[in-house]
């Protein structure tokens, strides 16, 4: 691993950090392609719970793609394509993670950065933070699977405002769309996101796994039509796992379960 992405982990809790602060937490090529990678391994490893996305220092998440970058991998379409299997592949591992994931944003969350956000479960900014994608001040554009998780999460109005204006827009204007999940102060944020993180680690790994696999069923087909014979079922498939039984069990002897993804 390379130290331009630190990866700790603590009580359950995996800490991803993208760690170039002078360059405003720029994530390059390689960035992209080492990211994947660690979302794959927290994928399997069972003793992470939640995971934090954040940026080092209190200046940016992440700006995004590195603009260095470009003359190498981004200078025509054939080079293009290949960059965004690296981008893709990030932000579809970091999407598809059944764990619960966190961004906890300070500063800039540009571009490519603002984009990894809105791929991510739950985003919590300090009230520092601006957003936007500026792709249009570059003449380059967002690819379909970003355009999607942009409309999905601001509606296609607001969508449409963020890309077309090329604007940035404060925390505030952030959350008023829907891009956010919550503000707060600077020095109150951090603390704020990982209590959230700490609640969330005792809770079913099978319930938080299945609760997102039954969102993105909902998201990607609202009228729930057609629905296949386990996608029927999946809504009912806990009550016959072992953790279901443990968190009866709990409840009716008055303890703290301890589930075990079973």
């Amino acid at each position: 691993m390379s130290n331009d992405i630190l990866l700790d982990i603590q009580d359950g809790i995996a800490t991803v950090t993208f760690n170039r602060p002078d360059q405003r937490n720029a994530i390059d090529y390689h960035g992209w392609l080492e990211l994947r990678c660690i979302a794959i391994d927290l994928e399997d490893d069972d003793q992470v719970r939640v995971v934090v996305l954040t940026g080092a220092g209190d200046r940016s998440f992440s700006a995004g793609a590195d603009i260095k970058d470009f003359e190498s991998y981004r200078n025509n379409s054939t080079k293009a394509k290949m960059y965004s299997e690296a981008f893709d592949g990030a932000m579809d591992a970091v999407e598809g993670m059944s764990k619960p994931t966190i961004s906890l944003i300070k500063g800039f969350c540009v571009g490519g950065g603002c984009e990894l956000s809105t791929a991510t479960d739950i985003r919590i900014a300090a009230d520092n933070s601006r957003f936007g994608i500026p792709v249009a001040r570059l003449s380059i554009l967002v690819g379909y699977r970003e355009a999607r998780r942009l409309v999905q999460l601001v509606g296609p109005g607001n969508a449409s405002y963020i890309l077309l204006s090329a604007r940035l827009i404060d925390a505030h204007e952030a959350f008023r769309m829907g891009l956010i999940t919550k503000v707060l102060p600077l020095d109150e944020v951090q603390e704020y996101a990982y209590g959230l993180a700490k609640e969330m680690t005792p809770l079913a790994p099978l319930s938080q796994m299945r609760h997102k696999q039954i969102l993105q069923t909902v998201l990607d087909n609202p009228g729930l039509r057609g629905l296949t014979p386990e996608e029927e079922h999946l809504p009912f498939s806990n009550f016959d796992s072992e953790d279901f039984q443990e968190g009866r069990a709990a409840f009716i002897g008055r303890r703290d379960p301890q589930f075990k993804g079973r």
